[in-house]
């Protein structure tokens, strides 16, 4: 596994916009007031000229979109790349992203949600670790959360153990400057299916579930290659769910299952779902327990902090992670081998 340089102090870190930039007023004063904080910090920054830009989620062509990222990381000045902000098309730059380039001058990515569509095949066919985490404008609010504390101490290279926070945003709340942070309306509560206490550990993957769906078994899918390549370890698997109802979630699952991307698995991790729905009225536990994974005799855990509503823990794709699930609560660390 490749692990680039952590960001410190007089870096350059690229933000480009692979997916949406900013679609509103608010958008682009959370984008400036990230930069400002950023700075503050100590950090250069080369932002993407289309950041403050969204056409239907698109900040540009799929052709710009995609010279873009190529730019950042052939630009020797550029340490580290972190992604404007999710979306739903990402996907579209993949053939013209120069992945070979990549591999000889690899970077940190750092992103959240859409990013997954640019990670994800980073880390399982490029052997490149990934980070799924924040995406820029979210170090735009007014104060910094644990969230984001965590998050920068990860990118520092100090691999602290995250754990579960205590509440969750599951209604967003009114926004006014645009530089308000997670509106915290509920408690948080790590379930594991079959009510076990659960310690795992091995090589982590995943992401957006979403995108991983669209992904599989394009030519842009390294998972195989992932999984052997790493069976002595055994796979932790995290999914954050955005937008697929629990029997679009069944369907997928089993699509993952019939691609073997369960082989060698160790443990399935899954965040608290971005939109509740069911057309069968099924809660998350009978969802997990009528999938096939609940064939598997692994442990799963879900309504993690890995999630659409959030706060999000910092994930590092690749990497060696031991995670923790008791009473509700959980923990999470990594070992970077």
């Amino acid at each position: 596994m490749i692990y680039s340089k952590f960001i410190e102090k007089g870096m350059c870190i690229g933000v480009p916009a692979p997916s949406s930039g900013a679609y509103d007023d608010l958008h682009i004063k959370k984008y400036e007031n990230a930069k400002s904080n950023l700075e503050k910090l100590g950090y250069k920054l080369i932002l993407s000229k289309n950041i403050n830009t969204s056409e239907k989620c698109r900040s540009a062509s799929a052709i710009e979109r995609a010279k873009e990222v190529n730019k950042m990381f052939e630009d020797e000045n550029i340490g580290f790349i972190m992604c404007a902000a999710g979306g739903e098309f990402l996907v579209e730059i993949l053939p013209y992203v120069k992945f070979e380039k990549i591999l000889s001058n690899p970077k940190f990515v750092q992103g959240f949600s859409d990013p997954t569509g640019l990670l994800f095949p980073l880390t399982t066919k490029y052997d490149i670790a990934t980070i799924y985490g924040n995406n820029f404008g979210d170090y735009g609010t007014s104060e910094y959360g644990r969230s984001i504390t965590d998050n920068l101490e990860i990118l520092k290279g100090n691999l602290i153990t995250q754990n579960n926070y205590e509440m969750f945003e599951d209604e967003r709340g009114e926004k006014i400057t645009g530089l308000e942070g997670y509106n915290f309306t509920t408690k948080v509560e790590w379930k594991v299916l079959n009510n076990k206490d659960v310690t795992i550990k091995g090589r982590i993957i995943g992401g957006c579930i979403d995108v991983i769906a669209e992904l599989a078994g394009t030519k842009y899918d390294g998972t195989k290659q992932f999984i052997e390549k790493y069976k002595d370890d055994g796979i932790i698997w995290y999914f954050d769910n955005c937008e697929l109802s629990k029997e679009e979630l069944i369907r997928t699952l089993w699509k993952f299952n019939e691609f073997e991307y369960f082989k060698y698995t160790k443990g399935i991790v899954f965040g608290r779902n971005g939109i509740e729905t069911s057309f069968l009225g099924y809660t998350m536990e009978e969802c997990l327990k009528d999938s096939v994974i609940n064939q598997l005799n692994v442990p799963i855990i879900y309504d993690t902090d890995i999630s659409h509503k959030g706060p999000c823990l910092t994930i590092i794709n690749g990497a060696i992670a031991n995670i923790e699930a008791y009473n509700g609560e959980g923990s999470i660390s990594f070992e970077l081998i």
